[in-house]
C-alpha cells in the first residue's frame, strides 16, 4: 500500500545551517517512528515559505546513509496570508503495510499548530 507521511518544522533565521538542521530533524523522527528504509520510499517532496531561501532542504536527506536515490524536490509554499511563518513541510510518499491511521505525522518546534489533532501523543 502507498502511503504519505507528512511532517513540518520551523527555523528561527533564514540561515542554510539551521535548515538543514532542522530539516534533519524532522526527516530523522520520521523515519525513525515510522521505520521507513530508503527502498520504500517512491519520493520526498519538500516545501518552505517565501521567507526561506537560504538553501535547498533536500540536502538534509543525502546525509542518511542509503537515500542517495531516494527521488527528492523542494518547492515554495503557498504564500497565503496570516500562515505559519519559517515553515519547512514534507510528504514522504512511502510503500508500506502500516494502517493510514497508525501512520505518525511529525509535526515539531512552531509546526506543531498547524495539526495539533495528530500531536495529542
Amino acid at each position: 500500500m502507498v502511503r504519505g507521511i507528512r511532517g513540518a518544522t520551523t527555523v528561527s533565521d533564514n540561515n542554510a545551517e539551521e535548515m538543514i538542521t532542522a530539516t534533519y530533524e524532522l526527516l530523522e523522527k520520521m523515519i525513525y517512528d515510522n521505520k521507513i528504509s530508503a527502498s520504500n520510499v517512491a519520493q520526498v517532496l519538500i516545501s518552505v515559505t517565501k521567507d526561506i531561501d537560504a538553501v535547498f532542504p533536500a540536502a538534509a536527506l543525502r546525509k542518511f546513509e542509503d537515500w542517495s536515490y531516494v527521488p527528492v524536490m523542494c518547492m515554495q509554499e503557498i504564500p497565503v496570508p496570516g500562515s505559519l511563518e519559517k515553515c519547512i513541510r514534507v510528504m514522504m510518499t512511502v510503500n508500506t503495510d502500516t494502517d493510514q491511521d497508525q501512520i505518525e505525522h511529525i509535526y515539531l518546534k512552531n509546526a506543531t499548530v498547524l495539526r495539533p489533532d495528530l500531536n495529542i501523543k
